[in-house]
């Protein structure tokens, strides 16, 4: 989880994002994003699924396999909600307090790490972030 916790604020920097928190279950995650009126919140989150799924699957083919559906690592649909007038400390707390999937001997960083920079679409260039 560590590894793809970087790679999300790595994508969300790419887009002039910031993650906020981030956390998952071992069937979907929760993220508290940041990002500009400018960026397209749906090439966002395409960018965050293909990106992480390219990364899981390079690092963990095997393992992987149980959690895919169908062929695809992400389901096809996603749920975003705008924080409005909700404080920010009670949504990162609700983030933060989610259940976090156990690392195994296949995916605990202690034991394997990666570079994900070089994984990283380039991302937008110059003021205008589309």
């Amino acid at each position: 989880m560590v590894y793809v916790t970087e790679m999300m604020a790595e994508v969300c920097d790419k887009f002039g994002a910031t993650s906020t928190e981030f956390t998952g279950e071992t069937d979907h995650v929760h993220l508290l994003i940041h990002y500009p009126p400018t960026v397209q919140l749906s090439t966002l989150v395409n960018s965050l699924e293909g990106v992480s799924a390219r990364y899981l699957r390079q690092e963990f083919p095997d393992h992987i396999q149980k959690y895919l559906w169908g062929n695809h690592f992400w389901s096809p649909s996603y749920f975003a909600a705008s924080a409005g007038g909700a404080p920010l400390a009670t949504i990162a707390e609700y983030i933060t307090n989610q259940k976090r999937p156990e690392p195994t001997k296949e995916t605990d960083p202690a034991t394997r790490h990666r570079a994900i920079q070089n994984q990283l679409p380039p991302g937008p260039k110059g003021p205008n972030l589309l």
